[in-house]
């Protein structure tokens, strides 16, 4: 039941993140201008705004991260073999893991410069979200028996 809880719950996560970068295709969404998106989600310039293309394929990962995720828990359909659930999920753990820990580090460290305001959200909401659904994505991954075809 933990198992299952989880998947809903990381796979749910992951599925919305996706559209919110689906929504930055287009639009700055939840904020009002891109330079204030520049500023609190990336951390830098508005020349550096990813493009539709980078944002859509950002999406694209996070729908399949969510898509593995919800096999290997046993609450989404799986998709060929049941191997492929499984690695999907431990490399969704991995790199989530990887930049829920790594943020804090490098950004809050100054080895990447970014503004203030990216910053504490970094350390207040992005980091800790990362950390949260990575852990979740590896107990799935751990303990799960859902993705066989």
């Amino acid at each position: 039941m933990v198992v299952k809880a989880t998947g809903v719950a990381v796979s749910a996560a992951l599925a919305a993140t996706g559209v919110l970068h689906a929504v930055w295709m287009r639009s700055p969404w939840p904020l009002g201008s891109r330079a204030e998106f520049a500023d609190a989600v990336i951390g830098v310039g508005e020349e550096h705004v990813p493009t539709p293309a980078m944002c859509a394929g950002v999406a694209g990962l996070l729908g399949v991260a969510a898509a593995a995720v919800g096999a290997r828990a046993g609450v989404l359909p799986a998709v060929g073999p049941a191997w492929l659930a499984k690695a999907g999920s431990v490399t969704t753990a991995g790199a989530l893991l990887a930049r829920g820990v790594g943020g804090p580090v490098l950004f809050g460290s100054g080895r990447i410069a970014r503004s203030e305001r990216f910053v504490r959200l970094d350390r207040r909401y992005y980091s800790p979200l990362c950390v949260a659904l990575g852990a979740g994505a590896a107990l799935v991954a751990a303990r799960g028996r859902g993705g066989s075809a």
